[in-house]
């Protein structure tokens, strides 16, 4: 079944991508740089769900002259296989993704060609695995060629256009000259994955973070201890208990759990498409609400974790301190402590662009949510202000104007843009809404620099649509 189910699946997505090709005219020129390298007109780093998409739908608007990279091996790019320890995605099956609506390029076509109709409508939600496969699927029969594993290391202003400094796997470094970059690299592309400092300075054989590649079979018949009561903290908590440790206890900090997600609320027209336009004041307003209250957890996992008689969920306990006695951790809480053989932080990001190898040179010039709007006191949280404040097009913005005109070419499009964007970046709900934004605001800016060469070009244009006949 799936494979002449795929086969004709995809001579459907040529007949489809040829019958949407309009206009085909080339119109961006060939650059070199004075070294003779070549200049991409975009640079996208991160090969996931976002940053395959984007170049997606660049390639759509005749711009193909464009460089993906990504850090991972070939098919590890993103979490589905690495850190995403769920079981399926949390999202309804039905949420448009990469496809930018093109039918046979959905998700649903292609697990109905692979795996058949009544497979899909016995569905419930989309295996990780399977989705990561779709993704693989995507990018081969949409034509987006990737450079794996290497990783963007620094940004340069250079002539006119950026050089990023790239290394690859085998450790050899080298340049790559282009006029965008867009900075598709998920939830820590401009932070880091955070817990707790007096956690963070434990020996590593005694804690890690959800996003960590954590050897959970070695932690079988030990105590361990979870941070954090959203949807990563579950994850981990239920791949503990399926692994055989004995018990899971896991902290939540408020006195009762959050069950409600305002993600799903939230995923409606209006608000994905229009509320990077409305001023700061609704854009805080909002972003503070939803980010306050985190993301909710789902009921698999949380089924998957009560289904053990030995997990235990403690509410009202934050980690107020942590040290290590004979060679296990040992946590203290409002009520009292608690000794373990393992810790696990499901506790997110913190943003902070200094953070990034990649951006520590620039950070000081990048604006910041903080540097843009002081919101009133019942509003404030400083974590969100550390977001960065972007422009209607993804890019940086100067923390001083005239200082780094450069950073009006690099686009993030990653969680950190989230507090000007809402859902954008990294979020399968929003990406219909979020892609072709993000590809038009590159567009403009690369045809913004090309006025004069196109004011010349139509002057000088002189092909006759017309054959007239001598009379």
């Amino acid at each position: 079944m799936s494979g002449e189910g795929l086969d004709a699946l995809e001579r459907q997505v040529n007949r489809d991508l040829r019958a949407i090709e309009h206009p085909k005219l080339k119109w961006l020129p060939a650059r070199k740089h004075p070294t003779g390298a070549r200049i991409y007109d975009v640079l996208i780093v991160g090969a996931g769900q976002s940053g395959v998409t984007c170049a997606y739908a660049l390639k759509r608007d005749q711009v193909d002259n464009v460089a993906v990279i990504d850090k991972a091996p070939y098919g590890r790019e993103g979490p589905w296989i690495t850190f995403a320890r769920m079981r399926t995605l949390r999202s309804p099956k039905d949420y448009p993704g990469p496809d930018l609506g093109v039918p046979s390029l959905t998700y649903q076509s292609w697990h109905e060609a692979k795996f058949g109709e009544d497979a899909w409508r016995e569905l419930n939600l989309i295996p990780t695995e399977n989705w990561n496969d779709y993704l693989l699927w995507f990018r081969r029969i949409v034509g987006i060629e990737v450079q794996n594993e290497n990783a963007l290391t620094a940004i340069h202003p250079d002539e006119e256009c950026l050089r990023a400094e790239v290394e690859s796997a085998s450790g050899e470094r080298f340049a790559i000259y282009a006029r965008k970059i867009v900075l598709a690299t998920g939830q820590d592309g401009t932070g880091r994955w955070w817990m707790p400092d007096c956690v963070a300075a434990l020996p590593e054989f005694l804690r890690a973070h959800a996003a960590d590649d954590i050897d959970f079979p070695s932690l079988a018949g030990k105590t361990v201890g979870i941070l954090g009561a959203g949807a990563s903290a579950f994850d981990n908590a239920a791949e503990a208990l399926d692994t055989g440790t004995n018990p899971v206890h896991l902290f939540c900090r408020r006195t009762e759990l959050q069950t409600v997600q305002p993600l799903r609320y939230v995923t409606f027209h209006g608000f994905l498409r229009h509320l990077s336009d409305m001023d700061d004041v609704w854009r805080w307003r909002f972003m503070q609400h939803v980010l306050g209250l985190r993301e909710g957890f789902p009921q698999d996992a949380y089924d998957r974790c009560s289904a053990y008689p030995h997990f235990r969920i403690r509410t009202g306990e934050p980690w107020l301190d942590a040290e290590v006695r004979d060679n296990r951790a040992v946590v203290r809480t409002p009520k009292g402590e608690f000794t373990a053989d393992f810790l696990i932080c499901g506790t997110g990001v913190d943003m902070d662009c200094g953070l990034r190898p990649e951006l520590a040179s620039i950070a000081d010039k990048i604006a910041t949510w903080a540097d843009r709007y002081d919101p009133p006191p019942h509003e404030r949280e400083d974590r969100l202000g550390r977001y960065p404040y972007l422009g209607t097009d993804y890019a940086f913005q100067e923390r001083v104007p005239g200082t780094a005109p450069f950073l009006k070419d690099i686009h993030c499009f990653g969680i950190g843009a989230w507090m000007s964007f809402g859902m954008s970046g990294a979020s399968i709900n929003a990406m219909y809404v979020a892609v072709p934004k993000l590809a038009a605001g590159v567009t403009r800016g690369l045809f913004a620099a090309e006025l004069d060469n196109h004011w010349n070009g139509l002057q000088a244009y002189k092909t006759s649509q017309v054959a007239l006949r001598e009379t």
